[in-house]
């Protein structure tokens, strides 16, 4: 397990998603607002290595953004 301690993942929490076309996208610019499908009380999605782990809920604690694991999510027979 020792040799676990030292292997990086690529974590991401996805707080919402949006579909817009391509020249909307090359409009965006700083300030720009985007819109997502999500709420500030939906919880977001954590993945690691672009698979879905759990969910939790965003938080503010001491100026800082965190979330807050709420639910592991069943692992898939074939990622063992």
């Amino acid at each position: 397990m020792a040799t676990l301690d030292k292997v990086s993942v690529d974590l991401m929490v996805v707080l919402g998603t949006t579909s817009m076309p391509v020249h909307q996208v090359m409009r965006l610019s700083r300030g720009a607002i985007i819109e997502l499908d999500a709420t500030e009380q939906d919880e977001v999605k954590i993945l690691v290595n672009n698979l879905p782990i759990a969910s939790g809920v965003v938080m503010v604690n001491r100026n800082r953004i965190t979330v807050e694991v709420k639910q592991m999510l069943p692992r898939a027979p074939d990622r063992r």
